[in-house]
């Protein structure tokens, strides 16, 4: 059961992400604007990219999770503070702290792992049966 909830946790965590990074690039020239208003170079929005759809899919298949994990980690504190910064608006509040709270399911997964149901849990398996053979 373990496993199986670990799974859905990653979907859930992942998904927002996946999304974000391919409404990113739908929407590129906007997302590049809003990068600029905030101070930073439009430049950086194919790194902002890789990192939601990527590390999304990562999360999502299992795949380097740990690393994924802690990557979105710190993605989601940065966002929470250059973003959402203005306490004085409600809705920039609740924004801050769901990317705190999504900066701790990542900070949870990195610590813990996949699981079983991953590419990395599959790596693992087929190490220890490579082990048993040599």
């Amino acid at each position: 059961m373990q496993n199986f909830t670990l799974l859905v946790g990653r979907l859930g965590l992942s998904l927002i992400f996946i999304l974000s990074g391919i409404g990113k690039i739908t929407a590129y020239h906007a997302t590049a604007n809003v990068l600029v208003a905030q101070g930073l170079p439009p430049g950086l929005l194919p790194l902002v990219i890789f990192a939601e759809l990527g590390g999304g899919l990562a999360i999502l298949c299992g795949l380097l999770t740990r690393l994924a994990s802690a990557g979105l980690f710190f993605y989601c504190i940065l966002a929470a503070v250059i973003f959402h910064n203005h306490f004085a608006d409600h809705e920039q509040w609740i924004n801050f702290m769901k990317n705190l709270a999504i900066a701790g399911g990542f900070l949870v997964l990195a610590v813990h792992g996949p699981g079983l149901l991953s590419l990395d849990g599959w790596r693992r398996r087929r190490k220890q049966k490579q082990k048993i053979f040599f």
